[in-house]
């Protein structure tokens, strides 16, 4: 019988967990704060930034949320994070993406102190990952990682297949996937014979950007299959990068979309706020 993974229960866990943490840190007289920063109003971003409020009211964090306008410049919206970095009652920072074409992506999320990079993408939070020092890791893989252990799914010493290598997903969850004793492949769009490397995986995690491309023909029998891909299908039902109907039966577990990883990604940026780096 396949093991469908629920990542609404496990994130629900965690916010819980956390809510119980933030309590007690509240008794101490210690509050814990969230500044979420959107340039613009990208209708999927909202929908996040949103549900990132949500989470902070339910768990007890504090959330600041800065709704600046699509013609802010550059130079303001480093003026916001060079305040929002001194601020000693700010724990933690995200600037949500996409941001408007007069503003470098890059020169932004550099400019975020480490010590509040919530989001765990600033080079100093992947290198302190690539070299095992504590730091913010992102927040999908780290979900990813939480999902596994939360499902009783051991990771050392079994063959992890990634699929996908971008500095969001697929190569900081090769890392983490590392850190656990799991024995590492990263896939990307070079890969020769995709299909058998896949088929080595005790763990497959897809992030591969394109629905329902991954068949059984890719699954060893009595694998592990997270899926982290969202789509919308012709029929305009949400589905992921795995075929599911198709794999689930042949896997001994298997992340669902929606409902799987998707969930903990918000958990796991909570998480971040809460505990700083780890």
């Amino acid at each position: 019988m396949t093991q469908i993974i629920d990542g609404k229960k496990i994130s629900k866990e965690i916010k819980d967990e956390l809510k119980e943490k933030v309590s007690a840190l509240a008794a101490e007289g210690i509050e814990k704060c969230l500044a979420v920063i959107q340039v613009g109003a990208d209708p999927a971003s909202s929908v996040y930034v949103n549900n990132k409020k949500k989470a902070c009211e339910y768990i007890g964090i504090r959330s600041l949320a800065y709704e600046l306008p699509a013609e802010t410049t550059e130079e303001e919206l480093l003026e916001l994070i060079r305040e929002l970095n001194g601020r000693a009652d700010v724990d933690g920072m995200i600037v949500q993406l996409p941001l408007p074409a007069q503003i470098n992506e890059e020169r932004v999320l550099l400019a975020i102190d480490p010590a509040k990079d919530v989001d765990g993408f600033h080079p100093m939070s992947v290198g302190n990952l690539s070299i095992g020092r504590p730091g913010f890791v992102s927040c999908t893989p780290a979900g990813i990682i939480q999902l596994l252990k939360r499902s009783g799914i051991e990771i050392s010493g079994k063959e992890c297949v990634v699929i996908g290598r971008s500095n969001i997903v697929g190569k900081p969850m090769g890392m983490l996937l590392l850190r656990e004793n799991g024995t590492v492949t990263i896939c990307h769009s070079r890969t020769k014979d995709l299909r058998q490397v896949c088929k080595r995986a005790d763990i497959l995690v897809v992030a591969i950007g394109k629905p329902l491309f991954i068949d059984e023909t890719y699954v060893k029998e009595g694998a592990v299959v997270i899926d982290v891909g969202i789509h919308r299908d012709e029929n305009n039902k949400l589905c992921g990068d795995v075929d599911f109907e198709r794999v689930a039966p042949h896997c001994s577990a298997i992340t669902p979309v929606p409902g799987g990883v998707g969930p903990m990604t918000i958990a796991m940026l909570m998480s971040n706020c809460v505990f700083g780096p780890q």
